[in-house]
């Protein structure tokens, strides 16, 4: 496991190696696969999100017997003893568990509580959640365990079958918890996600708590999120969007200017060994099992000199995520491609990358991106008609599922007929969560669909025709002409979870 982030120390160079020595340096800013010199579509997808730090807690009390009288509650683990099995039996399902979640995650060693003077101690530890298993003891010693700090969480671990009885199978509820309703969710924020309420409870199936758990990773790695915006910030329909996203996601916008981008361009294509590397890089995308060239050689070479710079901003502003302002003007001329590939390249491999500079869709894009663990495609979506909407764009990655690559023929950029731009064809009968923002107001619609076919209609390049699954036609009244976000895989009970901690208003039409 591991952190994101890295001194600025190890920028200090940077001005003096230039661009190429920027993105070909060691990636310590990123976790997961190492990261060598050259572009390498066989290496798997880094892992860009900071770890969850989770608190097991073990809750408890010891009871004496007494003869003619009521001396113990519910549960079997009311002495020492069953405490100590009941440790062991824990300590065996979170080794399993973390090797299962697929994302970066510390389980500390578990705690076990008494009283409430112990639990009032758990507030000096460091961590993210509260992994609480109540097996026996008082509310106030519940009540207790919850985090003092708002912005941190607790899940609640309650058993049934799965092990000994817990009391808390049977007492936990509104009498302790928050009922979790839409006008409490509603509330929240990003630095206050309200009390523990009935939504953080899960009984005997860790696979329930493995998705609740993948929610907090998505949170802590979404909140808070480093981009590097070239041209700067923007919002499709809607100009109070890359505020919003300052203030309410607290995203860290980082601006970049076009005259940067010329200077830098200047630069590349003066660096002999960049250019070379460039080629080489381009005969090993352009072989690819699948891949199709319909465009000329050279704007995909000129699309890699782009791909290092947009890299070496991310690595100098310790950004994960990267997106271009005025890519179908300003820079086409500039590189003399577009920018289409070099965004490709960066979601697959597992970076975060999107065009148009559109805060509108951007904070959905970082938050779905670390929710599936995946790349996730940015797309313009069509009118529903008969539960069918097309979803298209130019700048779709390969590999969606974070492994292999799709079958793509590299063409033109459709608008300008101009550069390289992939047309990727998604699976047949793939599942897919779709997350449409109502511009910036903080209303998110959730959509799952079925792809059902790969056109090739007179519209951006990667284009699917997907069946919307649920009330299809909830979405006629919805934002049109704007942009969704993509991934593959049914997530919405995940992100669900998620928007409540942060009061967004959620609305799933496709579950209810």
């Amino acid at each position: 496991m591991c952190d994101s982030s890295i001194n600025r120390r190890e920028f200090v160079s940077l001005s003096t190696t230039g661009v190429a020595g920027a993105v070909l340096a060691s990636g310590h800013w990123l976790c997961g696969a190492e990261q060598s010199d050259d572009w390498n579509p066989d290496r798997p997808p880094v892992v860009t999100g900071r770890k969850l730090v989770v608190q097991p807690v073990l809750m408890h009390t010891t009871y004496s017997r007494k003869e003619a009288a009521s001396w113990r509650s519910w549960g079997k683990i009311n002495t020492p003893e069953a405490a100590a099995e009941e440790r062991q039996r824990i300590g065996k399902e979170l080794a399993a568990l973390a090797g299962s979640v697929g994302f970066p995650l510390e389980l500390r060693p578990l705690v076990t509580i008494t009283s409430v003077a112990e639990a009032r101690k758990l507030h000096g530890i460091d961590y993210d959640a509260i992994l609480l298993y109540p097996a026996t003891g008082s509310a106030n010693m519940l009540r207790g365990c919850f985090p003092t700090d708002k912005s941190k969480d607790v899940l609640i671990f309650a058993r049934h079958e799965s092990g000994p009885t817990y009391y808390w199978y049977e007492a936990i509820g509104t009498r302790v918890l928050a009922k979790g309703t839409p006008e409490e969710l509603a509330q929240n924020t990003a630095d206050n996600h309200g009390p523990p309420s009935v939504h953080d409870v899960v009984i005997d199936d860790y696979g329930e708590l493995r998705w609740r758990l993948r929610a907090l990773y998505a949170l802590k790695n979404f909140i808070g999120q480093r981009i590097v915006a070239l041209g700067g910030a923007g919002g499709k329909y809607d100009g109070q969007a890359p505020e919003v996203a300052r203030k309410r996601y607290q995203l860290n916008i980082i601006d970049v200017t076009y005259e940067e981008l010329a200077a830098r361009l200047k630069q590349c294509r003066a660096d002999a060994a960049l250019t070379a590397k460039a080629e080489k890089w381009t005969d090993r995308y352009l072989a690819l099992p699948g891949t199709t060239m319909e465009t000329k050689r050279q704007f995909v070479v000129k699309a890699f000199l782009l791909y290092a710079i947009f890299k070496a901003w991310m690595r100098e502003h310790q950004a994960p995520a990267f997106t271009i302002q005025s890519c179908m003007g300003t820079v086409i001329p500039m590189s003399q491609t577009t920018a289409c590939m070099p965004l490709s390249w960066l979601n697959d491999e597992g970076l975060l990358a999107f065009c148009e500079s559109d805060f509108v869709i951007i904070p959905p894009g970082i938050f779905l991106h670390y929710v599936v663990g995946k790349p996730v495609f940015l797309h313009n979506s069509t009118f529903p008609h008969r539960a069918m909407v097309t979803c298209a764009h130019c700048t779709a990655p390969r590999r969606m599922d974070g492994k292999k690559y799709e079958l793509a023929r590299i063409m033109t950029h459709y608008e300008s007929d101009y550069g390289a731009a992939p047309k990727v064809n998604m699976p047949v009968g793939q599942e897919v969560t779709f997350i449409d923002p109502e511009f910036s107001s903080g209303r998110w619609v959730g959509i799952k669909g079925i792809i059902k076919a790969n056109p090739f209609h007179e519209i951006c390049r990667t284009q699917q025709d997907v069946e919307i699954q649920g009330d299809w036609k909830r979405l006629l009244a919805e934002a049109r002409d704007s942009h969704w976000m993509m991934a593959y895989g049914n997530h919405l009970e995940t992100i669900a979870y998620a928007a409540g901690k942060i009061g967004l208003n959620w609305v799933d039409i496709s579950t209810g």
